[in-house]
């Protein structure tokens, strides 16, 4: 085109912007012939240029016919989008969910941009896109609809490990360990296999295999594990009417510790400091019985952890809880302190008090290992003490302020729930 304008005003005598300029000034027509001179083409304004050629007949014919063509040049049809109720709240919600990503937000606007009648070009000034990303998928949707709006899955290059690679390393991971080692790291795998240890991490992840890790499991070994289950959990869920159900143990071996050096407090950015050495000042037995149904807490700590001692507890608790006719039902582990003559003379003696032991190995199950757990964290393993008798007076004024506001905890598990979670972790 442009040299067809150039040639055009070489030889009809105009300047090459002289004659763009008339050219989208002037109609397709604006180019006639001379009534004097039928074998020439002249413009009607401008007689003085006339020129008989031949050529200069074909050079205008040709630009006369490409300013036609020009104007009457259509752009590529259209596609008009129109939406059912369903697409219009799918695409809306695609358009404006948080999980959408980026990319699939931008596509449903587009299209919801179309619907409302938009031109192309329209729709990319709103949405600061180019005019073919719009026609793009503008013409997919019109095609497939909100499915063409994803992308298609690509093939990505071929595999460079075959299944025979990815099943050894499977089979050595479960079946086999590494010379002088307990168990298989990333590198000794590779090394073995001979391929990468990036692939060795990426199989063991996809088949759910986590070497490194090890998970401590303890089952009891108790013949009458299941009955004292049942029986210690139809305690907590559903315990008998009018009666008291206290938990009952004692942690042993809390530590009097005193920093060497002073605490230093917690300041903004900077949490606070303690030494990581020690002077110890002796330890205590802490007896606790629980209320599952208030969450009281009776407490009293002993430098000793005896028969004797645990005797004086159980009297203890007969005098918080008197005797009104309810039955006091004693749930506690098996240890020796709680089984001697002593205490079994003692026990025969007050018939309101029903014992029920947990299963051997199965300490869990006592809902005042929680409560150790609490004080522990609490009050006793971030303080320094100078003596037992401070560690004492800590564990006291940690107990009273439980008992101003108790809250129970709150038991859930079934015995079946239990049996079935014991049987996962064997499998």
């Amino acid at each position: 085109m442009c040299e067809s304008v150039r040639l055009l005003a070489d030889y009809l005598g105009f300047r090459n912007s002289d004659l763009s300029g008339r050219a989208s000034q002037r109609k397709p027509h604006h180019l006639s012939p001379n009534p004097e001179d039928g074998d020439s083409m002249v413009y009607a304004e401008n007689p003085c240029k006339q020129r008989s050629s031949v050529l200069r007949v074909k050079l205008a014919k040709e630009w006369n016919d490409s300013c036609i063509v020009l104007s009457m040049r259509k752009g590529r049809p259209v596609a008009v989008i129109e939406l059912s109720q369903n697409e219009q709240r799918k695409l809306e919600l695609m358009a404006s969910r948080p999980k959408s990503s980026q990319r699939d937000a931008q596509r449903a606007k587009i299209i919801l941009a179309c619907a409302e009648g938009l031109n192309n070009l329209a729709v990319s000034e709103r949405l600061g896109v180019c005019v073919q990303t719009v026609g793009k998928w503008r013409s997919r949707f019109a095609a497939g609809r909100i499915e063409s709006l994803s992308d298609a899955p690509r093939s990505g290059a071929p595999r460079s490990i075959s299944d025979e690679k990815v099943e050894q390393v499977v089979t050595k991971t479960l079946e086999q360990k590494p010379k002088a080692c307990t168990h298989w790291s990333s590198r000794k795998m590779a090394q073995q296999t001979g391929i990468s240890d990036h692939s060795v991490r990426r199989i063991w992840k996809a088949f759910g295999l986590k070497p490194h890790q090890v998970k401590g499991v303890k089952l009891s070994k108790d013949p009458m594990f299941v009955e004292k289950v049942r029986d210690i959990v139809g305690l907590y869920l559903n315990p008998p009417e009018k009666a008291v159900v206290l938990c009952v143990d004692e942690k042993s071996q809390c530590q009097a510790l005193e920093r060497t050096q002073p605490i230093l407090p917690m300041r903004p950015g900077i949490p606070e400091r303690q030494s990581h050495d020690y002077e110890r000042h002796g330890t205590l037995s802490l007896f606790a019985a629980y209320d599952t149904a208030t969450g009281y807490v009776l407490g009293k700590s002993h430098a000793r952890h005896r028969s004797q001692e645990f005797l004086k507890f159980l009297k203890e608790i007969d005098a918080t809880w008197p005797d009104d006719g309810n039955e006091l039902h004693i749930i506690m582990d098996n240890y020796a302190t709680h089984k001697t003559e002593k205490v079994q003379r003692w026990l025969n003696k007050h018939p309101r008090f029903k014992i029920h032991f947990t299963p051997t190995g199965a300490s869990w199950i006592n809902l005042v290992e929680r409560f150790f757990g609490k004080i522990t964290d609490e009050a006793i393993r971030r303080g320094s003490f100078c003596s037992a008798h401070q560690l004492k007076k800590a564990m006291d004024e940690y107990i009273d302020a439980n008992n101003e506001n108790p809250k129970p905890f709150k038991w859930t598990a079934t015995a079946e729930s239990i049996f079935t979670k014991m049987e996962n972790s064997l499998s």
